[in-house]
Order: C-alpha cells, then sequence, then structure tokens
C-alpha cells in the first residue's frame, strides 16, 4: 500500500483509500507518520482555500466509507463540513482535530470569542497533533504496523520540534517594535502567541476568507499601518493582493505585500511542497517582510 498526498490527482482509485484527510496541510501530516503502512486521500487540492473547497459526489461516499476520517475541524472547511457529518452517521471513525490541540479564541474582528481553527501555525501544538493522529491511526485503521507507525510519528515529531526551535530562535531576533502582522483574514494567531507578534489587523477582520471588508473595517486598519508604521502586509498566496494594494495606496506609506502559504500546500515545485516547507517558507517571508 501507497500512502498519496492526493490533492486530487491520485492514481488509484479514492475508494481504495483507508484514511481519508479533509485539509492538504493534515494531508501532509498524515502521510508522513503513515509512509507505506496505509493509503491516504487528500481531498483538498494543493493552492486551494480551505474555506471554500468542495467535494465530489465520488469523495464524499470515499468519506462515508473511511477507515478513518481526519478533519481541520473547528469550521475550517465550511464547503465540506455536511459531508463530514454524512460520515460519522455512517459511524465512520473521525478526528477533528482542532478541538483537541488546546484551541486559542479569536480576540477581534467579526468571529472573535469564536475558536481559531488554524492551529498549524504553532509548530508545538503541530507536535500535539502528530502524537494524536498517531494513536487514532492505530486504532482504528487495520493492518498497519503499530510500531513502524510510532517510530515514523517519532521521527517526524522530533523534526518539527527542530523547526520550533529554528523560528523561536530567529523571530527572537526581530526587534519587538518590528515585530507586527497585517494579513489578509486572521489566521497567524497562533504564531503570534506562540513567537510574541501582534497581529494589529486583518483586511477581512475575520476567520474565514468567505467575508468580506467593510468601509470602516479598511479605515480602521489604514490607521493602524500608519500608527505601526508597519512595514508589510502578509497575504495568502490563493487570494489576490488587489484588496492589500489598494490598501498600501490608501495608508500613504511604502508598505510592502507580501504573500505567505498561509492555508495550503502549494505544488512540488512551488514553495511550499509540505508542512514543514511552508513553515520555513512563511518564516523567511515574514523576516524579510518585516525588515524592510
Amino acid at each position: 500500500m501507497g500512502a498519496l498526498l492526493t490533492g486530487g490527482t491520485a492514481c488509484t482509485s479514492p475508494d481504495d483509500s483507508r484514511i481519508v484527510v479533509t485539509t492538504n496541510i493534515l494531508g501532509d501530516v498524515v502521510t508522513e507518520i503513515v509512509g507505506d503502512e496505509a493509503e491516504v486521500s487528500v481531498l483538498m487540492k494543493r493552492n486551494a482555500d480551505p474555506h471554500s473547497f468542495a467535494v465530489s459526489a465520488r469523495e464524499a461516499h470515499t468519506m462515508q466509507t473511511a477507515d478513518l476520517l481526519v478533519y481541520n475541524g473547528l469550521g475550517l472547511e465550511e464547503g465540506v463540513l455536511r459531508h463530514v457529518e454524512a460520515a460519522k452517521a455512517e459511524k465512520v471513525p473521525t478526528v477533528e482535530v482542532g478541538t483537541r490541540i488546546n484551541p486559542m479564541e479569536y480576540q477581534d474582528g467579526d468571529a472573535a470569542g469564536l475558536p481559531d481553527p488554524h492551529f498549524w501555525t504553532d509548530p508545538t501544538r503541530m507536535v500535539t497533533a502528530v502524537r494524536l493522529l498517531t494513536d487514532e491511526i492505530v486504532e482504528h485503521v487495520d493492518g498497519v504496523d503499530a510500531r513502524v507507525v510510532r517510530e515514523r510519528a517519532d521521527a517526524y515529531a522530533k523534526k518539527i520540534g527542530e523547526l520550533e526551535a529554528d523560528l523561536a530562535r530567529r523571530f527572537a531576533a526581530i526587534p519587538a517594535e518590528r515585530r507586527v502582522l497585517v494579513t489578509n483574514h486572521h489566521v497567524f494567531g497562533y504564531l503570534a502567541d506562540r513567537y510574541d507578534f501582534r497581529v494589529i489587523g486583518a483586511i477581512i477582520p475575520s476567520g474565514t476568507t468567505l467575508a468580506s471588508p467593510s468601509s470602516s473595517d479598511l479605515a480602521s486598519l489604514v490607521t493602524a499601518i500608519r500608527t505601526h508604521r508597519v512595514p508589510a502586509i502578509f497575504v495568502d498566496t490563493s487570494q489576490p493582493a488587489k484588496l492589500a494594494e489598494v490598501l498600501v495606496s490608501e495608508a500613504g506609506v511604502r508598505v510592502e505585500v507580501t504573500a505567505l502559504y498561509s492555508e495550503s500546500l502549494s505544488d512540488s515545485d512551488g514553495g511550499a511542497p509540505s508542512y514543514l516547507a511552508m513553515m520555513r517558507f512563511n518564516t523567511e517571508a515574514i523576516i524579510g517582510g518585516l525588515s524592510g
């Protein structure tokens, strides 16, 4: 059996998959854990938006016949949550990872007080996710070698731990007054909490890309950009940068628009083909943007 991070391009039938994963970030993590011990089908294509991607009727059937269904949860996969519920009704073992890694709440904006699903920007929570997923895979996926799966999980968790130490060292070198973030929507709360950044605003003051900013939202953000002398606005690679560029002209200050892979992996030839690569790419982009 092969572990496939399909992104919608599997060379084997999805009906043969034993573990189905909604997002490609968690799909990469699950694939690292299981190796060749089980087949993995990932529903969300690379470079897609987790808030709006949808699944086909065949993929919905795959979800309802999986040995294990892994999803981010906390409202992230807005377009597929009804299919997750249908799978639960069919007694498919499911793992809502976000609810089990000590989730944070949004601090402001339209989603204030609601749980924030973007936990992967904190590597320490991803180590917790690896441990959780390993236990669920061993329990629910027949035929896997538990020893092999746990050894792979330990090795992968160690890599994430090394990543976290590197991020902590590099972000600590940024002066406190420069450690401010403006993003296209509220996606880096966990990273900010872990590494002492301040998120001073978002173009869309919401936890989802499906919302829209009001004129007062934009006016408030322009004021924050001027007050804090923000050097860069960070936008997701899957989202148009036009609105951010409008803000740059509105603010009347020099502000770079910098692209990050915040919610989706890239294709294999892109800057974020894996979770570890995504975090390293974003680190370089954030440091570069805030040093401008």
